[in-house]
């Protein structure tokens, strides 16, 4: 049966067909002879009612009862309320008539419900066995007692998809979950008169208009009510179902406050949570609202949010009336009118789905709503109506009619209305402050079926920097060939002749060991008899059958012979062609296998990587660039395949400015690595320098789903979409990074495996054995310092907390940087997140950022983070914030903001062992030698090393020789060789000790700084005045003529050198 009212908008559509396929375990007044009668409700409407059923006795009936729903595909109010609202079946009991009784009375007897939003998921068909959920007093209670079920088996179909395929893919479905409410007003507990506690929040439903949601029947229950701790979400808008038939059987409310999003997540909300979930009131919805989005609505809902963040969710107070015979409905009056914000922001960022959590309830206000939301007028009214509604509904509903009369009730007159309304606006002020009082909040949870903005899966981004730079194979790929065909011949000739010889020497060795001369009687008996050997042995044969493939080979590549010939006259010429041909090559192979003179070893490096890096690392910062990447260069030739030289080389060719260099290096370290985490981000990095955003974007990405877990990488990715810029993307990847740096299991330098050669050895005091492998970097003349070479987090570092003063002179780039931070809302949220969550870490996301982005040169991304670290110290800057902006300008060379800097920072902590270290450095630069003198002194004398103790002392000592302290310079030099022996360290203890008169120490010390790098002038001009003084004229000439030759440039060295080799008459070919 179906009326017309059923009939919505659209009579053409295909209905959906509902059919009750089954009932089981029935029982009634008289057992389980039950007859029974079946009704379909939907949205508060009679679909259809079943006649009457007989069971008999039996526990199983089969009913096949059919009933029509129309539901027009191009509804989108209509779609909604199917994704809202249950699809119910009651069964009532069919009493037996009594004398001059005309009619049959029924008796309820259970209630289920059937969710139709798979529909709007592209489902056709829906197949379940629903438990109905007895009436009170119903004969079915009885079952549940003795663990049984009454059952329907419920068919539903459609013949096509409700939704098209294009439909459903731009579509959506947001599910809305309102849980309790905690910690409620002190004043609500101690009221007799029973009220009722409603919510809501708009939400568009089509592109012209916004529905609103709202959550009624609520209801305060105390802590220790056996309702108060159940988690099972309810329909919220049941239709006629009651009791157990309005929860939804699959939904619980359960939300680990780990992963929530809300306001009350930080360590110091626990304790208040813990209090007001267990032991204080609570008013409980637990109710679960879907609705359904069109691709219209989508676009509106996201430029809804991208607009303005925060939706109101807002909470009042309602007066419950009492309804009964004889009496009025009682006016409702509203009070305590609250209201939250919901950030839908991370709604759209890439992937996320839901948002829960726990949100603060303060007071309501049209000027803190018009503030917060751009909305002009809240949702008092509309909540009203629905409240009044919904306990309309109660009041008429089978449970309180229980066949009685219906209690009629009419809606409230508009004055009544208005009159409330006035109420609660008088009253709004002191009733919302008790919700700031009480610390009020609510637990609410938005979740999508599918995100707004879709995430690119790590696969598809794999497969676009595979598109962007192809994986290189670790090995050759195998060609075959006419010349790979030939050496293969070779090969193996050259293996069966050392077969051969081994036979050979097996049988005959020992008629050799006199040396006496052979005749060549001998000589052909031997040959025969090894022929014979091969032959009876069978090894003859197996020689030939390891050489007949290779010679397949050369048939097939070589001559392009690849089947059989007709022409035996053809077949014996060609053969005789290859005959020749093979004895000729085998004749080469031999040549090269029997060569009288044996090849000379080649020698073992003296320098490992390491210390090939480090090497390149001291010219580098001695502005040598020429022998920087010489050392760079041969780091790749002895490792092709090594994807961290790659990586070294790029990180210099960065420093040097030369970017489509550093771009090919890093592209290779890539497609050696595809997972290498800082070559993502560098190239990352060199895009957005090009001004390529996509492809910046891609490879950030891409870090991330390499190392899900590595705070740098979600900080490099929050960076550069704060450039672009994307608030809303920028302030998801740094609350991802916030709360991964928070993580108690997560080491700080975990997402930087492939750089620990970097740092391994750096900032302690090395074993005798790793001496020559400790990378360090020295500078003696430089316009740039090594940066953050000791990854230990600084104890003096704060985390990101919140926003403070900005410092003017701290580079327009950097003013940007913060200025951006300052005025966008991104990092207003940021802060008010992060201000929350605790513990704090040693270390803030910023920071960290900051010290790697160092250590590589990318000055642009240094100066953003530092921006950022800037707005978000909570107690202003810190010393570890000014030492490295002292970095970042001695890195650019501006040495007196970087002497301001370090001021600053030695204001903050006088006994900073860096500040000081890096004010010699500065004092260095600008030839102040006195000043750099006494920081290097005062960086010494601390208990703790400063990061950068090795250039500490380079520096120290060449001021000790300049100021001819030799001894002194000799000791501090031996220190710098003892944490990181390099040709600079030994150099300088030849000089010093040369200047001594130790000769032998100084030899001793410059054939160490030889044997490192025999590529430096200096070394060999103090060798050669060494074999001067020591009457060694060859020694001296050829250290010399070593020291011309790799144009030594020191006049002065060069002018002592002459005037030894006058008084010593020798030491100059040129004489």
């Amino acid at each position: 049966m179906t009326s017309d009212a059923d009939v919505v908008h659209n009579r053409n559509a295909d209905p959906i067909c509902i059919k009750v396929l089954k009932a089981k375990n029935l029982r009634g007044s008289r057992g389980e002879n039950v007859a029974f009668v079946i009704k379909v409700e939907f949205a508060d409407r009679l679909l259809s009612e079943s006649s009457k059923f007989d069971t008999n006795g039996d526990s199983q009936l089969d009913c096949n009862f059919t009933s029509f729903l129309n539901c027009p595909s191009d509804d989108v109010v209509a779609l909604d309320e199917l994704a809202n609202k249950p699809l119910v079946f009651t069964v009532s009991e069919v009493l037996q008539k009594e004398k001059k009784q005309k009619e049959e009375k029924t008796s309820l007897l259970g209630q289920c419900c059937l969710d139709l939003s798979p529909f709007l998921r592209g489902t056709t068909h829906i197949k379940q066995t629903l438990t109905l959920c007895p009436f009170s007093g119903s004969p079915l209670e009885n079952l549940f007692q003795e663990n049984q079920k009454a059952e329907l088996d419920v068919n539903v179909t459609l013949n096509q998809p409700l939704v098209t395929d294009a439909h459903f893919k731009g579509s959506n479905i947001l599910t809305i979950s309102l849980g309790s409410l905690y910690s409620p007003p002190e004043s609500w507990t101690t009221m007799s008169q029973s009220y009722h506690y409603g919510a809501s929040l708009p939400i568009p439903i089509t592109p012209e208009r916004e529905n609103s949601v709202v959550f009624t029947n609520g209801l305060l229950k105390p802590a220790q009510d056996k309702d108060a701790n159940n988690k099972q979400k309810k329909w919220a808008n049941p239709g006629t179902a009651s009791g157990n038939a309005a929860y939804l059987p699959t939904s619980i409310f359960s939300i680990p406050i780990e992963e929530e999003d809300g306001d009350l997540k930080g360590k110091e909300d626990v304790d208040h949570r813990n209090i007001a979930e267990n032991d204080r009131h609570r008013v409980i919805w637990n109710m679960e609202r879907r609705c359904f989005l069109d691709s219209s609505t989508i676009k509106v809902f996201q430029e809804s949010i991208a607009k303005c963040r925060y939706w109101p969710l807002e909470i009042m107070r309602m007066s419950q009336p009492a309804v009964g015979k004889g009496k009025k409905d009682e006016d409702v009056s509203v009070g305590f009118h609250g209201i939250t914000f919901l950030n839908l922001a991370p709604l759209l960022y890439p992937g996320v789905q839901t948002i829960r959590g726990a949100f603060k309830v303060i007071g309501y206000s049209d000027h803190l709503l018009a503030e917060k939301t751009k909305r002009k007028a809240g949702l008092l009214d509309e909540t009203v109506k629905a409240t009044q509604s919904s306990m309309n509904r109660l009041a008429n509903s089978p449970v309180q009619k229980k066949g009685g009369k219906d209690g009629d009730k009419r809606d409230k007159k508009q004055a009544a209305k208005s009159e409330a309304d006035s109420e609660s606006q008088a009253s709004i002020n002191v009733e919302g402050q008790q919700y700031n009082e009480a610390k009020s909040y609510i637990m609410v949870e938005l979740s999508l079926d599918k995100p707004l903005v879709p995430k690119r899966p790590a696969e598809l981004l794999a497969k676009r920097v595979a598109e962007l730079i192809p994986p290189r194979p670790m090995f050759a790929k195998r060609t075959d060939g006419a010349q790979k065909a030939v050496e293969d011949f070779h090969f193996q000739v050259a293996s069966v002749a050392n077969l051969i010889l081994e036979e050979f020497r097996e049988h005959f060795g020992d008629q050799f060991k006199d040396n006496e001369p052979q005749s060549s009687e001998d000589m052909e008996a031997r040959r025969q008899k090894l022929v014979y050997e091969l032959n009876s042995s069978g090894k003859y044969f197996a020689f030939k059958e390891q050489l007949k493939h290779s010679v397949v080979k050369i048939v097939r590549e070589k001559y392009l012979r690849t089947t059989g010939f007709e022409d035996r006259q053809e077949l014996q010429t060609f053969l005789s062609e290859l005959y020749v041909y093979l004895i000729d090559q085998m004749h080469v192979s031999l040549g090269h296998v029997m060569a009288h003179e044996d090849q000379p070893p080649v020698p073992k490096p003296l320098t490992d990587n390491a210390q090939l890096k480090h090497f390149a690392q001291e010219a580098e910062v001695n502005q040598n660039f020429q022998l920087a990447a010489t050392f760079y260069k041969e780091r790749i030739a002895r490792d092709k395949t090594d994807a961290n030289s790659w990586f070294d080389f790029g990180t210099f060719n960065l420093y040097i400015h030369d970017i489509p260099k550093a771009e090919e290096c890093f592209k290779e370290c890539i497609s050696l690595n595809p997972s290498h985490l800082q070559g993502l981000m560098l190239y990352g990095v060199v895009c957005m320098m090009t001004e390529r955003y996509d492809l910046a974007e891609t490879f950030f990405e891409s870090a991330t789903c390499v190392e899900p877990k590595s705070v740098l990488a979600w900080t490099m990715l929050g960076l550069f979409y704060d450039a672009v810029p994307n608030e809303i993307s920028a302030e998801m990847a740094f609350i991802e990074a916030q709360k991964l740096n928070l993580m108690p299991e997560v080491e700080p330098k975990e997402e930087e495996p492939q750089e620990e050669s970097f740092d391994e050895d750096k900032g302690k005091t090395p074993d005798p054995q790793e001496e020559k492998s400790s990378p360090m970097s020295e500078v003696l003349k430089t316009e740039s310092v090594k940066t953050f070479e000791d990854k230990t987090p600084d104890p003096t570092k704060t985390s990101v907390t919140g926003a403070d003063k900005l410092v003017a002179d701290d580079g327009n780039e950097l003013g940007s940087a913060v200025k951006v931070c300052v005025l966008s809302s991104t990092a207003e949220n940021v802060i008010e997140i992060e201000s929350s969550t605790t513990p704090q870490p040693p270390e803030s996301i910023y920071m960290q950022a900051v010290e790697w982005l160092l250590e590589v040169k990318a000055t642009s991304f240094t100066e953003r983070a530092l921006g950022h670290e800037l707005v978000t110290c909570p107690n202003g800057p810190t010393p570890a914030y000014y030492i490295a902006l002292a970095q970042l300008r001695l890195q650019k060379g501006e040495y007196n903001l970087a002497e301001e800097s370090l001021n600053e920072a030695l204001q903050l902590d006088f006994q900073s062992p860096d500040a000081w270290s890096l004010m010699g450095h500065v004092k260095y630069m600008t030839n102040d030698f006195n000043g750099a003198r006494d920081c290097y002194e005062r960086t010494v004398s601390f208990i703790e090393d400063a990061r950068d103790m090795h250039s500490t002392y380079l520096r120290l000592a060449s001021i000790y020789l300049q100021e001819n302290k030799y001894e002194t310079a000799k000791r501090t030099f031996l220190l710098a060789c003892k944490r990181s022996p390099s040709c600079v360290s030994w150099l300088g203890v030849g000089i010093a000790c040369y200047r001594l008169n130790e000769l032998t120490e100084a030899e001793d010390a410059l054939s160490e700084a030889n044997i490192l790098n025999n590529n430096d002038p200096e070394v060999w001009a103090y060798l050669s005045l060494i074999c001067l003084k020591t009457k060694r004229q060859l020694e001296a000439e050829q250290a010399y003529k070593y020291a011309i030759k790799l144009s030594l440039d020191d006049p002065a060295l060069l002018a002592e050198i002459h005037r030894e080799q006058v008084i010593h008459g020798f030491g100059n070919p040129a004489f």
